[in-house]
């Protein structure tokens, strides 16, 4: 049964009644939900392991339904936030929904089992009157100020607007229309989203007089103390335009050992007896950082495919290798490293190292190639340049890798 694979993946943090859902669940499928909004152009592994939730549920025989916040994203969800979020117009709002759907349909089977809804389609003809009788009559001041989202935010600096005071109520709403029109019968979610969970689960049993289920995964967390999902860059995107498929590659080989077992059995489809194997390799010799390797190709196929796997691997070959450097590695570089178009010829000059460093900007003038030369700080294709007089060739005709430094790299290509 899914609840004992979700139990053994450390996935369980909050649910409803478990015998009467494991009842539930025992006697065929389910309807179970999980609602995305779009507050920014693209998903990010935080929304992971909610997201991989409902796959999981697919795999066990059940019925995912992925909703595309269209109207709770215009309003903003105040869990576990300390201010109001910056409200978004409707362009911006339909631009993040056109990512958003593409990247919730690549791990959902939609137009088959699962289904993806927006909530934009039942909210945006209903006026405030309406909302206000039909759904605000189906949840006491009292429970909303239970909850601990709300809670929180009364008790802060920055206290909350009437503006999202509500979301609970669309929220909860959404669990009613999709229980009414699609026969949806839990919701699932991060464990921010219990008070809104469980407020839906009460307007069902209000409006229906029939039981309803939650369950939430709990919100992940690094071992150093650090965010998951943030980089030294920022947050890490499932969007490659976002984040490059070799930056998300080296997030994750970047792994904490604490964090690695943990990581491969909530953040990959892996079964968990793969993953106990995965391990014992690694705890042979930790070193050598089996886990991470495992982590990083399993989440990279999952979102970006098998493609990118291989071209994460080759350009870090590239940059990071230290052996024999070929065009295919080089190749993989392009858009990672700085690259600039270069004309063949360049090889052939009485200067062409130096040439080199200056047609990249690698160097600001000849008399700064000579002086780094000079003191052995220059590297094309993975060699140190002895003397200001020394060659080079285009490997493969085409590229040259240019290091300056333990850090600073640049491509030149021939013909772009």
């Amino acid at each position: 049964m899914i609840l004992d694979d979700l139990k053994a993946r450390g996935l369980i943090q909050d649910h409803t009644d478990e015998a009467a859902l494991r009842a539930r669940l025992s006697n065929g499928p389910i309807t179970v939900y999980c609602g995305f909004d779009p507050t920014a152009d693209s998903l990010h592994v935080g929304n992971l392991v909610p997201l991989l939730l409902l796959r999981r549920f697919q795999d066990h025989g059940h019925r995912p339904i992925a909703l595309a916040g269209g109207a709770t994203g215009m309003i903003g969800d105040p869990s576990g936030r300390s201010e109001e979020r910056n409200l978004l117009d409707d362009a911006t709002i339909d631009q993040n929904l056109e990512v958003i759907k593409v990247q919730l349909a690549s791990l959902l089977d939609i137009g088959g089992v699962a289904r993806m809804v927006d909530n934009r389609d039942w909210m945006v003809n209903k006026t405030a009157l309406e909302f206000l009788r039909d759904v605000g009559k189906l949840i006491t001041i009292n429970t909303m100020l239970a909850k601990e989202s709300i809670r929180t935010r009364l008790e802060g600096e920055q206290g909350i607007s009437y503006t999202e005071f509500s979301y609970m109520l669309l929220q909860a709403n959404d669990f009613v229309e999709l229980f009414d029109g699609y026969g949806c019968e839990m919701q699932v979610g991060g464990s921010d989203q219990w008070g809104n969970i469980t407020a839906g689960i009460d307007m069902v049993r209000r409006r229906f007089s029939t039981p309803a289920f939650g369950l939430t995964v709990p919100l992940i967390t690094r071992a150093d103390g650090a965010k998951f999902g943030k980089s030294a860059e920022g947050a890490v995107y499932l969007s490659p335009t976002r984040t490059l498929p070799y930056e998300f590659h080296q997030y994750f080989l970047r792994t904490d050992d604490r964090d690695a077992e943990r990581f491969l059995l909530q953040l990959t489809l892996l079964s968990v007896r793969e993953v106990a194997a995965i391990m014992s390799t690694h705890n042979d010799a930790p070193e050598q950082r089996h886990a991470q390797s495992a982590l990083a190709d399993a989440v990279t196929e999952l979102i970006h495919g098998p493609g990118e796997v291989r071209k994460a691997k080759l350009a870090a070959g590239a940059l990071f290798g230290g052996g024999h450097l070929d065009a295919e590695g080089l190749d993989a570089l392009r858009g990672i490293v700085p690259e600039t178009s270069v004309e063949g010829s360049l090889a052939a000059g009485e200067d062409a190292v130096v040439d080199l460093l200056v047609a990249t900007g690698v160097c600001s003038s000849k008399g700064d190639a000579r002086r780094t030369i000079e003191q052995g700080g220059i590297r094309v294709n993975g060699e140190r340049v002895g003397s200001v007089d020394g060659g080079f060739s285009f490997i493969n005709g085409r590229f040259a890798l240019v290091q300056r430094g333990k850090k600073q790299r640049h491509l030149a290509v021939v013909g772009v």
